[in-house]
């Protein structure tokens, strides 16, 4: 006697995803009909590949309809069957199903079956809580390392890797089999925790479990040793790989990057390529940015010639992160060349140009761009764009667009506030700022009363300026630079008594202000100088050509700005002005270089306002064009003009 079918009821939660007779999946049903019919109906087997077919090409519909056709045949499911619909109705997004499903596991016998029970338990994990998952997988009997593992990555994929850490710990206590797939799982929880010290223990037991050479397992040890920022340890593990591939590589430079090791990223980068790993373009996209630098531009033009060279899949990842190597790097013309003839764009393509124009001085060129953007893309702007123009409408102390684009952004944040600040205060508009600042209770952010001095040094507003710097010492009491602020404003107005007192502060606090260096790349090696530095091989010369340069300035009357007052280096102060760091590396452009070269220098801290109007000067009588980067924009000096038109 033949078994009597399951049953599969209907209901109106179940989304229009129903397993019933109803078909509406077009004219291939007819001939799944005639396929059913030709099936013999002991064949669980055939019946089986059948289900696997719509499976793997992605037609859930039609698994569920064939499913329904073995119950309506009273063909009975096995072991097998139920894994490949339970799949499908998690494809299908459909938990209704799913408990159907389950209710058939347990009539036929089958919920106890390690192959069933894992399906149950990803379905529920998937469609509806991992407490419900854990429930059903604490109430089996038997678990295996499969079902272990999928609860483990369901709790990383809820964002408790903590807890995945407790399931795998329980696996090696019950002493469960472990493979990799169990303990790479594992050991990304420990990256997501930067727990070092859990890190290593799973790093042990693959290594007792022989399995530390596994791809999966130390392409995981890669990637949670750089994101606990342990490089050492991913480098030993990357170089003791019997097989390396380019996913290793990649992983220990993204981490590099991060972390601000560009040589060293930049060095695993070329070992790569003298290895035989052809880098693909995750692995293009990742050391572009260690590329992103003036100092490291010529690596960078490298890389491109290299993709050009062996046709390498550009795609808009590789693309836009080229074009950002470029902007960061000094070349903005290059980049917009990129961008040009770019035929995609994506709202990064179109923000890091954005952003690129505002750093180079050129915040029209920005706003034109993000109004050409509106205009000829149907991309939706975010927060992000809408602060890159922000930006380039600060550069250009465009006020009435930065207001417009300010009300485009839906819940402004602190920086956000920054950059309208450092707008009205650009433009001079230091009541509007106030107002603002207060209307939007942002009185207290450090970063909202630097985009203020920064307007209060452009337009010399020194009592402002003074009220500033003495609420950041408030807020920033260990920070030296706002004490070194405070120190060059009363030495401004020659009260040194002030400026003594104020020494003595840093000093018994053990503050150390920040020592301003400047750095200019010749024959590829990278020149550092410091303020006042005499150490370089050449600094007669150096010291000479600026003194010559000097007395040029003297004969043509030029004054240099010696306004030091709202300046946040005070060595500089204290230094003659031809010894400053900037100064010292400009001129050893002009004598190492050919005439008409561009002289490329960078300095980490802000360019002070004397150095500024001498580098527009020699720009002048050299014929040379200047590009100096300090910490705030790109400053290109050229024809006695400056790029930040003088605001920066």
């Amino acid at each position: 006697m033949s078994e009597k079918p399951l049953k599969i009821t209907q209901s109106k939660h179940s989304r229009n995803r129903r397993i019933s007779a109803k078909t509406s999946v077009s004219g291939e049903l007819a001939l799944d009909y005639q396929v059913f019919d030709e099936i013999p109906v002991s064949d669980t087997f055939a019946w089986n590949n059948l289900i696997q077919t719509h499976l793997t090409n992605g037609d859930f519909d039609l698994v569920l309809l064939t499913y329904l056709q073995m119950l309506l045949r009273c063909v009975r499911p096995d072991r097998h069957t139920l894994p490949r619909v339970l799949a499908a109705s998690c494809c299908s997004a459909d938990i209704f199903v799913g408990k159907q499903l389950h209710c058939h596991a347990l009539k036929l016998g089958f919920s106890l079956d390690n192959y069933v029970l894992t399906a149950l338990i990803e379905m529920y994990g998937r469609l509806d809580s991992i407490d419900t998952a854990r429930w059903l997988f604490d109430k089996s009997p038997s678990r295996n390392s499969v079902s272990w593992t999928l609860l483990t990555r369901f709790y990383i994929m809820e964002n408790k890797p903590g807890l995945a850490i407790d399931m795998f710990n329980q696996m090696v206590d019950l002493g469960v089999e472990i493979d990799s797939v169990a303990l790479a799982t594992a050991i990304g929880a420990c990256g997501m925790l930067k727990s070092l010290q859990q890190g290593r223990k799973l790093h042990e037991i693959a290594k007792k479990c022989g399995l530390e050479f596994d791809v999966l397992v130390s392409n995981s040890l890669l990637k949670m040793y750089t994101d606990c920022g342990s490089f050492e340890d991913a480098r030993a593990i990357y170089d003791q790989m019997p097989s390396k591939d380019v996913i290793a590589g990649t992983t220990i430079i993204n981490g590099f990057v991060r972390k601000g090791g560009f040589n060293e990223a930049l060095k695993l980068f070329r070992q790569m390529n003298m290895d035989g790993l052809k880098p693909d373009s995750l692995a293009f996209s990742s050391v572009l940015p260690a590329c992103a630098r003036m100092a490291a531009h010529k690596h960078g033009k490298e890389i491109h010639g290299y993709l050009l060279r062996n046709s390498t899949d550009l795609n808009l990842v590789v693309q836009n992160a080229v074009m950002d190597m470029y902007v960061k790097s000094g070349f903005i013309e290059y980049a917009s060349r990129i961008f040009v003839r770019m035929k995609d764009k994506d709202l990064i393509s179109w923000t890091v140009m954005i952003l690129g124009y505002s750093l180079h001085g050129q915040g029209v060129c920005g706003v034109d761009l993000f109004c050409a953007m509106e205009r000829k893309s149907t991309i939706q702007i975010d927060q992000v764009t809408y602060a890159a123009v922000l930006h380039a409408c600060s550069t250009a102390r465009m006020v009435e667009q930065g207001k417009f684009y300010f009300n485009c952004i839906k819940a402004p944040n602190v920086s956000n506030c920054a950059l309208m600040v450092a707008l009205l205060a650009r433009a001079g508009l230091f009541e509007e700022a106030r107002i603002f600042i207060a209307e939007q209770k942002i009185e207290r952010h450090v970063e909202v009363l630097r985009a203020l001095l920064d307007g209060c040094r452009n337009h010399q507003q020194l009592a402002l300026g003074k009220q500033v710097i003495e609420q950041l010492c408030e807020l920033e009491p260990l920070n030296a630079e706002n004490y070194v602020l405070l120190s060059n404003w009363h030495a401004n107005s020659a009260r040194w008594d002030k400026v003594n007192k104020l020494r003595q502060t840093i000093s018994d606090m053990g503050l150390k202000p920040k020592k301003a260096y400047s750095w200019v790349e010749f024959q590829n090696k990278v020149h550092a100088f410091a303020t006042g530095d005499v150490s370089h091989p050449r600094s007669q010369k150096i010291y000479w050509e600026l003194e010559c340069l000097r007395k040029k300035m003297e004969d043509e009357k030029h004054q240099p700005n010696p306004d030091f007052s709202l300046h946040d280096v005070e060595e500089e102060r204290e230094c003659i002005q031809i010894g400053h760091s900037e100064m010292l590396a400009i001129s050893f452009g002009l004598i190492s270089t050919q005439p008409g070269a561009t002289i490329r220098v960078i300095k980490n801290l802000r360019v002070c306002r004397s150095c500024h109007d001498c580098a527009k000067f020699i720009s002048k009588i050299a014929g040379r064009e200047i590009i100096l980067k300090d910490i705030n924009c790109f400053h290109h000096f050229k024809d006695g003009f400056c790029s930040c038109d003088d605001f920066w």
